[in-house]
């Protein structure tokens, strides 16, 4: 019979986690095969060249293009300091003669008698690759990066923005539906990972960045909250790259949407230990989701780690969470799959999943219309 597939978020109390650390182009590799690295531990480096700077000589020095090769002061080649004389002219007959600084630091590329433009390439820009992951390294790609494994606990959000942040997770929200407020938030909460447990509030975002803490997990935001906490709207694109100061994981979706009680509890299980989270969003092809990384300790990574049905596949027994209104957020298990399509409250025809709710309600939705919770069954 065939099987049905279905996307899912990955809640997972212990997982065997692997992670690939790569360079944007060629490098170096700074550890090797075998070596134990720290979340926040360099394994890769690199620079990438300069801006270009073009400057023209013959305008800024009033002569022709011709006699630009003549008034530099320097070789192409040379290294120049932002400030520094980088030519002059002779002025007529000796009067009046002019200089022209450089207006940036960096290496003289090219000169040309034909425009009379000197090319400046700024300092190379150094590109370093952290591990993310506190684990072992188990592959070195040589030139490019590393591959980092560990036992770690696994949560996939919904939504984020920011980039990668490490800290240790503390709760600020008691419940799954408690809202994060600014009160919630402690100036000793400085470099900590903060969990709440349904929204939060734009005054929340704005008081953890001021307090610097590094990320907030929540279970849901306000579009408009977002909004103004960003500055502006964010487009269908790659999230992660935002200059915030905060990153912000959301696991359910936006409005006031309690934070699902497995994760509750599971990320209030590990309070008090170091995580990594990245809040990179992708939704077009190449789904990426923002995540928290929570590794175990050593003792832990040798412990058989509970199986994880096939990632996607629609079963009976398996934890999902409507995506589509009227049952938008809630949370149910599966008790049966039709195989053949049923008529819809639409009159459209589609196959569908019957889930039976927390409250022993049993609802007939599309398929289209779950997310699969991805977990082990080893849970606290």
């Amino acid at each position: 019979m065939a099987q049905a597939y279905t996307p899912g978020l990955k809640v997972i109390r212990r997982h065997w986690h692997s992670c690939r650390r790569l360079l944007p182009v060629t490098g170096e590799v700074v550890v090797a095969a075998g070596d134990r690295v720290e979340a926040e531990e360099v394994v890769a480096r690199t620079s990438l060249p300069g801006d270009v700077s073009p400057v023209n000589l013959a305008n800024a020095l009033s002569i022709s293009p011709a006699e630009v090769p003549d008034t530099l002061l320097h070789q192409v080649g040379d290294e120049i300091a932002a400030g520094d004389p980088l030519a002059r002219n002779a002025g007529l007959f000796g009067w009046f003669p002019k200089e022209y600084s450089a207006p940036v630091a960096g290496t003289i590329e090219a000169v040309s008698p034909v425009t009379g433009q000197v090319i400046l390439r700024g300092l190379p820009h150094a590109v370093e690759v952290k591990a993310f992951l506190q684990g072992r390294v188990t592959e070195v790609i040589p030139g490019r990066g590393v591959v980092i494994e560990a036992a770690v606990t696994l949560v996939q959000g919904i939504f984020g923005v920011g980039g990668e942040t490490y800290g240790v997770l503390r709760m600020a929200g008691t419940a799954p539906d408690t809202v994060l407020t600014a009160d919630l938030i402690k100036p000793d909460m400085r470099g900590a990972i903060i969990v709440g447990g349904a929204r939060v509030t734009a005054e929340a975002l704005t008081a953890a960045r001021a307090h610097g803490v590094a990320a907030i997990v929540a279970g849901g935001i306000d579009d408009h909250d977002l909004r103004d906490f960003l500055g502006f709207d964010l487009g269908v694109a790659v999230t992660g790259s935002e200059a915030l100061g905060l990153t912000v994981i959301v696991t359910e979706g936006f409005g006031n949407t309690p934070m699902a009680e497995r994760t509750h509890r599971l990320l209030a299980a590990r309070a008090g230990c170091a995580a990594a989270v990245n809040g990179a969003t992708q939704i077009r092809a190449g789904v990426i989701r923002p995540e928290i990384v929570i590794p175990w300790p050593d003792d832990h990574a040798s412990e058989t780690q509970a199986p994880i049905a096939e990632a996607g596949h629609l079963a009976i027994g398996r934890q999902v969470r409507m995506i589509r209104d009227p049952y938008f957020g809630m949370l149910g298990i599966i008790v049966e799959l039709p195989a053949e399509a049923q008529i819809l409250g639409s009159e459209s025809r589609a196959r569908v999943v019957v889930v039976e709710l927390a409250a022993g309600e049993r609802i007939t939705v599309p398929r289209a219309n779950v997310e699969l919770i991805e977990s082990d069954s080893d849970m606290p």
